[in-house]
């Protein structure tokens, strides 16, 4: 893969123990990954979620107005987890941009696709906050989007377990990772990956998703490597 968008849940960053919405801990050991993902010579982009500090969805209620108001306050919020993840990785010695679809001047760059892709051919980190810029999309969709963008190999979805199950592992023991599948199968079976505008949209780009535990040390360069870690999700699914 010469390049990829690697998406982060906001509740990665948690730490669950003391429920601080950002933990140091988390943002260094994403930025190890990364760093050394990056050293093989991979352009790598990023979009962090906002769920370990709000949802919009789940603020708004019934409300839609509210929803409204809910969803750009996620988006905000978006940029503050890849402000601190921006921080990190510069303090880890990478070189990092980061671009929001909400005009903020005073903390990020305005998203403009040249850029973005200029960045990237430079050796830049790509850091890409403010979701799509419009309310009734999640960080997925953002996800989807930008990688479709940039020309994106491949979208990773780094989770905190080993890829996609038949069922909740943490509810049914018996539950079964599925190694590969296609895109219809994912919105035929709601399997629960990505939401359907998102998996829609890879599947329309031809972009491969491969869902993985990014919190296990070396897993992001041993997918970069080819190993067939977690699920992938393409056009010919199972084989």
């Amino acid at each position: 893969m010469k390049r990829v968008l690697l998406k982060l849940s906001g509740e990665a960053l948690m730490c669950k123990d003391t429920n601080l919405s950002i933990k140091q801990e988390m943002l260094d050991h994403f930025a190890t990954e990364v760093k050394d993902a990056h050293s093989m010579g991979v352009q790598i982009a990023l979009v962090v979620g906002a769920g370990n500090i709000i949802r919009g969805k789940t603020f708004a209620g019934a409300n839609e107005e509210t929803r409204i108001e809910g969803d750009y306050m996620g988006m905000l919020a978006t940029i503050i987890n890849s402000m601190a993840l921006r921080s990190k990785m510069q303090s880890h010695g990478l070189d990092v941009r980061l671009q929001s679809a909400l005009s903020m001047d005073q903390v990020a760059q305005l998203y403009i696709r040249d850029k973005a892709l200029s960045g990237l051919e430079e050796g830049k980190i790509l850091i890409f906050a403010g979701g799509t810029g419009n309310p009734f999309f999640t960080t997925d969709t953002a996800a989807a989007l930008r990688a479709s963008e940039i020309n994106a190999d491949a979208l990773l979805k780094g989770t905190n377990v080993d890829g996609v199950y038949d069922k909740d592992p943490n509810e049914h023991a018996d539950s079964k990772l599925i190694k590969e599948a296609s895109f219809l199968d994912v919105i035929n079976k709601e399997l629960q990956v990505m939401d359907a505008t998102a998996i829609t949209m890879c599947k329309d780009q031809n972009i491969p998703i491969r869902v993985f535990n990014i919190h296990e040390p070396g897993n992001l360069r041993k997918v970069l490597a080819g190993e067939q870690l977690g699920t992938t999700i393409s056009a010919a699914g199972a084989s």
